[in-house]
């Protein structure tokens, strides 16, 4: 099996790398720049990337961009163009993968409708119509498995062992319904997956310090898990209670101009999926977490929340090469 090192070595080949943050790296491949976690470095057969917004043949606010879902702003010869580009980006990382030439693009990425669902999908070929949730798995060599996103947290999994592989979209319904832990229960039940072999990484998404959320998040969290306050900023206990934190000042009878400002809570989705995969039985040495926040960077992601609907979609993808089976 080929060391880390040497595997660092073979995809520094495919283009520029610069360290990004500890753990995590950001390549310049044909064009586009791709971010990828070391802690997958060591498996060979293993494929992944977490695309960002520069490059692509789509435009938006006159920049190009990647954006890599059929939105009703971009043209689906522009979205298909950026996907085969950010397909090859990630196959470029190893040499020893031909699936670009083998078969179509098309043929070769998985994606799902989300629906914000603990829905997972056992996948083996695309389909013509993606099917609606928020996880797939696979074992087959030469596929992709896809997960848009632009605040949501990305979530790819990988089995060394059983050489299976999977995708996550965990916003904060997904999280709320334990979507990763599902995840990693199909993995078990389906291919014989022991969660202490799982390697975990979970790439951008909105921040702690971006990602304000209502009473009732705060309300359902603190219904499902008794950690809850551990992955809220602000006074959670007083949202979580029910009580309104933000009364109308008529009823509190504060004169106009007075009212003081406005309680407020963030959540963070990186600790609550994080604590998710380790009390599922993931080590914590094999989870990797991105710090990089999709909202205070919207010069290399895409931002629901910062930007408004009318932005693009990041894509996280894992594969496994075409000739590891």
């Amino acid at each position: 099996m080929p060391s880390a090192h040497s595997t660092r070595r073979q995809a520094r080949k495919a283009g520029a790398v610069s360290i990004i943050e500890d753990g995590w790296a950001l390549r310049r491949i044909s064009g586009l720049e791709i971010l990828t976690a070391e802690i997958f470095d060591s498996v060979p057969w293993l494929v992944h990337g977490f695309s960002t917004r520069k490059g692509g043949a789509s435009g938006l606010n006159g920049v190009a961009a990647l954006n890599l879902s059929f939105t009703d702003w971009d043209s689906r010869e522009a979205v298909t163009q950026n996907r085969g580009a950010f397909v090859r980006a990630i196959l470029a990382q190893k040499s020893a993968s031909k699936l670009a030439a083998k078969i179509g693009i098309e043929e070769s990425l998985i994606t799902l409708r989300q629906i914000h669902s603990d829905v997972v999908h056992v996948c083996s070929k695309a389909a013509a119509r993606a099917p609606q949730g928020d996880a797939a798995l696979c074992v087959k060599a030469g596929l992709l498995l896809g997960i848009q996103t632009a605040d949501c947290i990305p979530i790819l999994l990988a089995d060394p062992r059983q050489r299976v592989f999977g995708a996550v979209h965990a916003g904060w319904r997904g999280t709320l319904a334990r979507v990763v832990a599902k995840a990693l229960g199909r993995m078990r039940l389906e291919f014989g997956s022991q969660p202490v072999d799982v390697i975990a990484a979970l790439g951008p998404a909105i921040g702690p310090c971006c990602y304000e959320v209502g009473p009732e998040v705060a309300q359902a969290f603190s219904a499902q898990f008794a950690q809850a306050a551990e992955w809220f900023e602000g006074p959670f206990e007083r949202f979580a209670t029910g009580e309104d934190p933000n009364p109308l000042p008529w009823l509190t009878m504060i004169p106009p101009g007075h009212e003081p400002p406005r309680e407020r809570v963030w959540l963070d989705l990186r600790a609550a999926n994080r604590w998710q995969l380790v009390d599922a039985g993931v080590n914590p040495r094999n989870i990797a977490v991105s710090a990089l926040c999709t909202g205070c960077r919207t010069d290399l992601f895409f931002s629901y929340r910062k930007e408004g609907a009318g932005t693009g979609r990041m894509m996280s993808a894992i594969g496994m090469c075409a000739n590891s089976r």
